[in-house]
């Protein structure tokens, strides 16, 4: 099943819909107690931490888009549910982080987010939201169709002359950090703004509202490095903004892929330019991985 522009239009709104619903709460939640919990998936704390607002959250987004599913014959890729494979049979799939930053969340500090895409069974993202609960922003895209914030057309606005590095905090840790900061520093007059704690979507959003800006993982052996569901929608907001989206080697992000939902071994890099990313590229490629 093809979907035309007026049903991808419906599902996007749909999509907004549920993420902001379910934003508000996760954004009411954060100032009441909570239960916390773990879970062992991935290799740092971030992947690890699980509350009962990520389980509220999804069942709010499903509730919300589970007509979908039968009208539109999608599959379901959701953070907290068993994956069920279908989403290598149907056409398109929601892939759904129903909460992504969840270690910022139990700090009360910004950085979270609810980040919900459509992604066709070829791995290309269709349709992008993310809404960000501290500041009540909605951040919205469609394949070809252009990205917006609170409606209005997104737009990357440079306002500073250094380069903003947008990282994980565990990447502070690296025995590769000094060496980025110090080669960053060099190309923004031995200036650099540091982001590092937020989760993979709102790390996206801050690329954009911080131009220039960059956001990487190094690839790596280890299990992590965010899922599918952390890049499903940021990366097609950054594709309708012609801004640099991919793996670390610059290939396409694979958002469809049956060995796991790590990216570990691909990395990631996120750019508010092609031109700073060939820079940025060129300045720390020779850095040893």
């Amino acid at each position: 099943m093809h979907l035309n522009n007026c049903q991808l239009n419906e599902l996007c709104q749909l999509a907004a819909h549920a993420a902001t619903m379910a934003g508000q709460m996760i954004a009411q939640r954060s100032k009441e107690k909570f239960k916390i919990s773990s879970k062992t998936v991935g290799s740092s704390l971030a992947s690890q931490v699980l509350t009962e607002v990520d389980i509220a959250s999804e069942q709010l987004i499903l509730k919300a888009l589970n007509a979908t599913l039968k009208q539109y014959d999608l599959a379901l890729l959701s953070e907290e549910t068993p994956d069920d494979q279908q989403r290598f049979e149907k056409d398109y799939f929601w892939c759904i982080d129903p909460l992504d930053g969840t270690l910022p969340f139990t700090e009360q500090q910004p950085g979270y987010a609810v980040s919900i895409a459509l992604v066709a069974k070829d791995g290309t993202s269709q349709i992008g939201v993310i809404y960000d609960p501290t500041n009540s922003n909605l951040y919205t895209a469609i394949k070809g169709s252009g990205a917006f914030k609170n409606d209005k057309p997104l737009k990357i606005n440079s306002n500073q002359k250094a380069i903003t590095l947008v990282c994980d905090r565990s990447f502070l840790h690296d025995q590769r950090f000094e060496q980025v900061k110090s080669k960053l520093s060099a190309l923004s007059d031995n200036k650099l703004n540091t982001i590092s704690h937020g989760g993979a979507a709102m790390n996206a959003i801050w690329v954009l509202e911080n131009h220039p800006a960059v956001y990487f993982k190094f690839p790596k052996k280890q299990a992590g490095g965010g899922s599918l569901w952390d890049y499903a929608a940021s990366n097609c907001i950054f594709n309708e903004l012609s801004a640099p989206s991919t793996d670390y080697e610059g290939k396409q992000l694979k958002l469809n892929r049956k060995d796991t939902t790590f990216m570990n071994k691909e990395g990631i890099f996120y750019c508010s330019s092609t031109r700073l990313s060939n820079t940025i590229k060129e300045a720390i490629l020779q850095l040893d991985q």
